[in-house]
């Protein structure tokens, strides 16, 4: 059993060896710190916050086909530099960071006299680590086989975890897919539901001590996505390649890449509160844009037939009635779903996308990924999954006047998968096409990596609403959950904001029962970030809504210019600002069954008029006006599954 050490100052022993090489760099203000030491030849990292231990002494290392990085290594050297940069997202959570971090690599030998750096980047809460790999010989290329990389948490830690699933599982093979439940304060070492290990993101609960959340960034197409391992008891995660038989067995597990060669980077990002996770822009911080945008890419709100009306919407008079759904709304964009090449043909695509045009509405256009990996029969299909027919279907696409794409269905983590996303992306850009993945893997880094890529579900979305009533009644919580894990590392497609009753095209006879309040719906629209917002309205709720709920919902901005989490804890509630220009919005929502009363702090709304949206006893959405005092608090009472929106007047 891996015994227990200090971080400066704390217990820190290796065995009962003399320890040859310690190193250490610190955040920017000197309260987040790792430490790298070696010991018989292995590479060991550990991470305290404060003093206090947030990752005990975990393995670094890889093993590739020129050589073994994970032991026999020897110290050689290491450097120090300080990053200060700024950069812009235009599709964000934030528009202007501001990144600095202080960087330390260490360089190593292995027996055969071949380099692997590690480089650690320090911030005030976010750690983030890379191997690069350079050779004494002739290879000019290397295939890595796995990982030594391991994340050893305290023993008090617990879990909220996603389980991986098996390949070829699920509906019509198509997992894994990042759709699984999330664990909640778990115990280290619980074994995962499929026995595979759990996908990234992943929270951890560190004692008393606060939080810790470990995630990938920089994946593209020279590496493969990775996941942790089962946990050992004493809370050791190993970092795990793709499973064989992902993506029907097609493609290796390892990743093949040119020398010198650079992995994508782990990052775990800690904090006394889930305050730092909800407003880490470290999966951006440390990666670069991979191309220039061919166009100025616009994003917004899009009405979607689908995810209430279903498969049998897909006909050319439905979807009339939610491009005029989403002309009255002013919505961006209609999402025109699965079956349209049949269902609609495209001569006739042709005429729906001259309507909208007509109607200021932007299509986006449902795709089948698939070649031969799934047996989801839905088409278009063999469109996306080889060049040449990808470019000729994007060349009469750009020519129609669509707008992008929602691309479904990969179903694994092997570079030969991410090759795929970054291909359909690289082209779609050629024809000014944005990009949003279903039924696929976790963005990674990917709305600064390519200027054309919009979302990603990667999560147990809005569609399970619709399917099965267990998820429609866990709706709120689970609202209390994605923000502190999923959503806080990249663009999430849940789909959110439902008016009907009853989830189904006629709610009066036929549906699941929604639980949540109309505020709560309205909340949601800002809670979950995504730069085009999917939203779950019909065209009956023209009718139903207050004016006040139809305006906001035209007005509401889909990216940000400044995120902060004011209040939250997991499975009970959440309270996210978020700011666009000079206009600043509230949202709360309560993920249980009960009432409850939460006094929150605003000071960036102190002595402000606002417009105020809150939970009638009828569950419907009331709206008044009130003045912020001028010390920023505001009591917010909220209904079982409830929620409220603060808003410019």
């Amino acid at each position: 059993m891996m015994k227990k050490y200090i971080l400066g100052g704390i217990l820190y022993l290796i065995g009962a060896c003399v320890v040859a090489q310690t190193q250490s760099v610190k955040g920017p203000d000197g309260l987040l710190e790792v430490q790298i030491k070696m010991d018989g030849g292995k590479v060991w990292y550990g991470i305290a916050y404060e003093g206090a231990v947030f990752l005990e002494p975990s393995p670094l290392g890889l093993k590739t086909s020129i050589g073994n990085f994970s032991d026999s290594l020897t110290y050689v050297a290491h450097s120090n530099r300080s990053i200060d940069e700024h950069y812009e997202m235009d599709r964000g959570k934030v528009s202007h960071i501001h990144y600095q971090a202080n960087e330390l690599t260490c360089q190593f030998i292995n027996t055969k006299g071949d380099t692997l750096n590690t480089i650690f980047r320090v911030s005030n809460h976010d750690v983030a680590f890379s191997y690069k790999v350079m050779t004494a010989g002739e290879a000019t290329n290397l295939l890595v086989t796995g990982e030594a990389t391991g994340f050893d948490l305290p023993d008090d830690a617990k879990t909220y975890l996603s389980p991986q699933a098996l390949p070829m599982t699920g509906w019509m093979n198509t997992k894994p897919s990042y759709e699984e439940e999330y664990t909640f304060d778990e115990p280290l070492g619980t074994a995962s539901k499929y026995g595979v290990g759990y996908t990234f993101p992943a929270l951890f609960k560190i004692g008393d001590k606060g939080w810790a959340l470990i995630s990938e960034t920089g994946v593209d197409s020279k590496y493969v996505g990775a996941r942790l391992g089962e946990g050992s008891p004493t809370g050791l995660y190993p970092l795990e390649f793709p499973q064989a038989g992902e993506n029907n067995s097609i493609g290796g597990t390892f990743a093949a890449m040119a020398l010198p060669a650079q992995t994508p980077w782990r990052t775990i990002t800690v904090g006394k509160n889930l305050k730092p996770i909800v407003e880490s822009t470290v999966a951006f911080d440390v990666v670069k844009p991979l191309y220039e945008a061919s166009q100025s890419y616009e994003m917004g709100r899009s009405t979607w037939s689908w995810i209430v009306w279903q498969d049998q919407s897909i006909n050319y008079d439905d979807q009339i009635k939610f491009i005029d759904l989403a002309a009255a709304m002013d919505f961006e964009f209609v999402l025109i779903d699965n079956y349209w090449d049949n269902n609609i043909g495209r001569a006739r695509m042709e005429d729906l996308v001259k309507y909208a045009s007509s109607k200021g509405v932007g299509v986006l256009l449902w795709y089948n990924s698939n070649g031969w990996w799934n047996n989801a029969p839905q088409g278009p299909q063999d469109c996306m999954n080889s060049a040449p027919a990808r470019k000729n279907e994007m060349e009469w696409l750009q020519s129609i006047g669509v707008k992008g794409l929602k691309v479904d269905f990969f179903g694994g983590d092997k570079q030969e998968t991410m090759k795929l996303y970054e291909d359909i992306l690289s082209d779609a850009n050629d024809y000014g096409l944005v990009i949003t993945f279903h039924g696929c893997t976790l963005p990674r880094g990917w709305e600064r990596m390519y200027p054309n890529f919009v979302t990603s579900e990667a999560v147990l979305a809005s569609e399970n609403l619709i399917f099965n009533q267990y998820h429609t009644d866990k709706q709120a919580y689970n609202a209390t959950v994605l923000p502190f894990i999923r959503n806080a590392v990249g663009a999430m497609d849940f789909a959110p904001v439902f008016f009907n009753k009853r989830l189904a095209k006629d709610p009066k006879n036929q549906g699941n029962h929604r639980k949540t309040t109309d505020a709560f719906e309205v909340a949601t629209s800002v809670l979950y970030f995504s730069p085009v917002q999917h939203f779950g309205i019909t065209p009956n709720n023209l009718f139903e809504q207050p004016a006040y709920v139809l305006d906001f919902m035209r007005e509401v901005p889909t990216t940000w210019d400044e995120t902060v989490l004011i209040s939250g804890a997991i499975g009970q509630h959440v309270v996210m600002a978020r700011r666009k220009g000079e206009n600043w919005y509230i949202v709360a929502v309560n993920g249980e069954k009960t009432e409850k009363d939460i006094m929150v702090e605003l000071p960036m709304l102190a002595d402000q008029e606002v417009n105020f949206l809150f939970d009638k006893e009828d569950r419907t959405a009331g709206l008044k006006e009130m003045t912020i005092n001028k010390n920023g608090k505001v009591k917010l009472k909220l209904l079982p599954e409830g929620g409220a929106v603060i808003y410019p007047k």
